[in-house]
C-alpha cells in the first residue's frame, strides 16, 4: 500500500489507531473459517464520520476495506482476500439506548452480544438471538451475518430484531434505515436488505433493536437415545405438540464424546444422540408445558435427564457451545459446515452423512439447531493429507447437493462468504443471481467494500492499488 495512503490513514484515525507492521497485520488476517490473508492496514474507527471518511479515502486510492467484529465468522467474510485496510468495529462498543417503555435498545456494532444480554436481563428485558460465540461475537458481525443460535427455534434470528440502522455506505455515504415503532412500511425495506449482506453493501455504525420480557422461568432437560435416527426423528414429532420448546438441540454419538467430560449428568455408553430441550415462559406455562413433554415421551424411548439447577444448566450449555472448537480432539483440521433442511427431512440427513463418513473413510460430526433443522457439519480431517483433503472436499460437495435434494439451503447462519461462493449456483438461480449483483454495483460501484466475497468471479474484476 502507497505510504502516502497511510500518512492519510493514520491523520484520520491517529497514529496509535493505525496498524501497519507485518506482525499486527498478521493477527487481522483470519477468522474462523481458516483462510489466511493479511491486510496492508488495520484501523480502528471511533464513529461513523471517520468510517465515512475512510470509504471515500478508499474509492479515491481505489483499495478495499473489508468490516470486521471478533472474526469468529466461518465462511472468510473476514479475510481480507484481496488486500487493503481491515476496518476492526471493537472500539464502538457503547450501548447508547435501552428505552425499557418501549423496549428498544440503540447500541454500536462492537458491542459483544452476551454482554448486552447480561446488562438486559438485569432489567428483566431480552435479547433473544444467541449464536454459540456470544460471549465475545458482536452484534455487528451478527448482524452481517444474520446470526441465529439455539433459541430460534421459538424466537427467530438476528433479522427479526433489528428493527433499524445507521450505516456507512461503500462510498461514503451516511444512511439511517428502519424505524423505531412496531410498525412502518416507509419506502424500501433497506434494513433487512443490509441484514445479512455480509459487510459487502454498507459497514453497520449503529442498530436499533426490539427487546422482549426476560421470561420468568426456565427448564433445562436432556433427551438421550440409544438410536441417532430415532432421535431426530422425535424432533418433528415433538415441535406439532404446544410445548413450543425455546431450543431443541441435537448432539450424535461423535458430538457427545468431544465434550463427555464437561458433562456431570450421568450418560450412559449406549447413548447414541441427544436432545437439549428448554422450556421458558411463566412459572405456570414451564409447569404445563413440561408435564406435557412427559406425557408426548411416556411411550417412547428416550431417558429424561432434568438439569437440577442452575449450574447444571449452565454445565450443558457450556458443553453445547464447546463442540466446534472440542472437535479437534479428533483431528487437527475440519470443514464446517450450517446446513438447513425441512425439520421432516432431518433424518435422512443424518443418515446420509452417516453413510458419507463410512463411504469416505471420515469422522463427520452432526450437532445443532435440530428444533429448526439447521445442522452443523463438521468434516474432521487432517489437510497435509492428500488424499483425507480430497475426501473431506468430495463430501463437502456431496452434502451440498443432497441439502438441495432434501429442500434445503447451503446456510442458516454462517453465511456464504468465500468457503460457499462456488456452491451458491447451487441454490439461487442466474436472474436472482444477476439482480443480486446488480444491487452489489449500485451499493459499491467501484468494488471496494469486502470485495472477493459471496460473488468472486464478479467481484475479481475489481482493481486495487
Amino acid at each position: 500500500m502507497q505510504k502516502r495512503i497511510i500518512r492519510k490513514l493514520e491523520e484520520l484515525f491517529g497514529t496509535a489507531q493505525v496498524l501497519t507492521s507485518r506482525e499486527e497485520c498478521a493477527c487481522y488476517a483470519y477468522d474462523g473459517s481458516g483462510g489466511t490473508v493479511s491486510p496492508q492496514a488495520v484501523v480502528f474507527p471511533e464513529n461513523a464520520d471517520q468510517i465515512a471518511a475512510l470509504m471515500r479515502l478508499a474509492n479515491q486510492y481505489r483499495f478495499p476495506v473489508v468490516p470486521r467484529g471478533a472474526g469468529s465468522g466461518m465462511t472468510g467474510g473476514a479475510v481480507p482476500v484481496q488486500g487493503g485496510v481491515v476496518l476492526v468495529t471493537s472500539r464502538m462498543n457503547r450501548i447508547l439506548e435501552i428505552d425499557e417503555d418501549n423496549m428498544i435498545a440503540v447500541v454500536e456494532p462492537g458491542v459483544i452480544t452476551g454482554d448486552l444480554q447480561n446488562v438486559l436481563a438485569k432489567k428483566r428485558l431480552l435479547y433473544p438471538p444467541d449464536p454459540a460465540s456470544l460471549k465475545f461475537c458482536t452484534l455487528g458481525g451478527n448482524a452481517a451475518e444474520c446470526a441465529g443460535g439455539p433459541s430460534a427455534v421459538k424466537y427467530g434470528v438476528t433479522r427479526d430484531y433489528i428493527i433499524g440502522c445507521r450505516a456507512v455506505t461503500a462510498t461514503g455515504e451516511i444512511i439511517t434505515t428502519g424505524m423505531r415503532t412496531e410498525k412502518g412500511v416507509t419506502g424500501y425495506d433497506l434494513t433487512h436488505l443490509l441484514i445479512g449482506s455480509e459487510g459487502t453493501l454498507a459497514i453497520f455504525t449503529s442498530l436499533t433493536l426490539r427487546l422482549l420480557p426476560l421470561p420468568e422461568a426456565r427448564e433445562t432437560l436432556l433427551l438421550l437415545c440409544t438410536d441417532m435416527v430415532d432421535a431426530v426423528t422425535l424432533v418433528a414429532k415433538l415441535l406439532r405438540t404446544d410445548i413450543n420448546p425455546c431450543t431443541l438441540e441435537y448432539m450424535d454419538q461423535s458430538a457427545i464424546a468431544v465434550v463427555r467430560d464437561r458433562i456431570t449428568l450421568p450418560l450412559d455408553e449406549k447413548i447414541r444422540a441427544l436432545l437439549l430441550l428448554e422450556l421458558d415462559g411463566t412459572a405456570e406455562k414451564v409447569a404445563k408445558r413440561l408435564h406435557t413433554l412427559h406425557r408426548f415421551l411416556k411411550n417412547r424411548s428416550p431417558q429424561v435427564l432434568r438439569a437440577a439447577s442452575e449450574s447444571e444448566s449452565a454445565e450443558l450449555w457450556q458443553a453445547r457451545r464447546a463442540i466446534s472448537p472440542a472437535a479437534f480432539k479428533l483431528k487437527p483440521d475440519k470443514i464446517s459446515e450450517d446446513v438447513v433442511v425441512p425439520r421432516s427431512r432431518i433424518p435422512e440427513l443424518v443418515a446420509f452423512t452417516t453413510a458419507l463418513a463410512r463411504k469416505l473413510d471420515l469422522i463427520i460430526l452432526t450437532f445443532g439447531h435440530a428444533g429448526d433443522g439447521n445442522i452443523h457439519v463438521n468434516i474432521m480431517l487432517d489437510r497435509s493429507d492428500p488424499e483425507e483433503l480430497k475426501h473431506g472436499l468430495q463430501a463437502k460437495k456431496r452434502l451440498f447437493a443432497r441439502v438441495m435434494e432434501l429442500g434445503g439451503t447451503l446456510s442458516g447462519e454462517h453465511g456464504i462468504g468465500t468457503t460457499k461462493a462456488a456452491f451458491l449456483p447451487l441454490e439461487i438461480d442466474p436472474p436472482t443471481m444477476a439482480l443480486m449483483k446488480k444491487i452489489k454495483k449500485l451499493f459499491d460501484p467501484n468494488n471496494i467494500l469486502n470485495p472477493g466475497k459471496i460473488f468472486p468471479l464478479h467481484q475479481s474484476d475489481g482493481k486495487h492499488s
